[in-house]
């Protein structure tokens, strides 16, 4: 038992040198991901071994043995979550990329909407300065817009201060 819990022991410490390694690696993160988990899962086949050969140890040595193991065990399960978590902080980050490329690809419709409408008015044959006026004259329709919601604002609050 104790050549197999030593190279077990081994393994362990391996796969936490590894697990800091990968937070370093950017391109071979998922193959060394995958040798982790290859890892992880032959650790998990031999403390099985290891759980049936401290059944069979002395009983004067069977509990030591057993808590040993289940050390290892312990710290195995830490590490596979460790691996759980940065397997789910990488696929959030390049879902995070895919929709930052996603929105960085897209035209804005506003943008568009108005080349379209000089377009047209270019082939209308408008002029660039009655195409001015008529920019000007929808930048002042936006405040006379919100001007008019305010003044309507005002009426409706006096109305219920009047009636209240």
């Amino acid at each position: 038992m104790e050549p197999l819990y030593q190279q077990t022991h081994k393994q362990v410490h391996e796969v936490q040198s590894h697990m800091g390694r990968l937070e370093t690696a950017d391109k071979q993160s998922l193959h060394l991901e995958n040798e982790i988990q290859a890892s992880i899962d032959q650790i998990f086949s031999q403390l099985e071994r290891l759980e049936i050969l401290s059944s069979k140890e002395p009983p004067n040595k069977r509990q030591n043995a057993k808590l040993r193991v289940d050390q290892l065990k312990y710290d195995v399960q830490h590490l596979q979550t460790a691996l759980r978590n940065f397997q789910h902080r990488r696929y959030a980050r390049e879902q995070q990329e895919r929709q930052r490329e996603e929105l960085l690809s897209r035209t804005f419709t506003t943008n568009g909407t108005q080349k379209k409408i000089l377009d047209i008015a270019n082939m209308l044959g408008l002029s660039n300065t009655v195409m001015r006026l008529i920019e000007k004259r929808a930048f002042q329709d936006k405040y006379f817009m919100i001007g008019g919601m305010l003044f309507t604002c005002v009426v409706m609050f006096l109305v219920v201060q009047y009636l209240t």
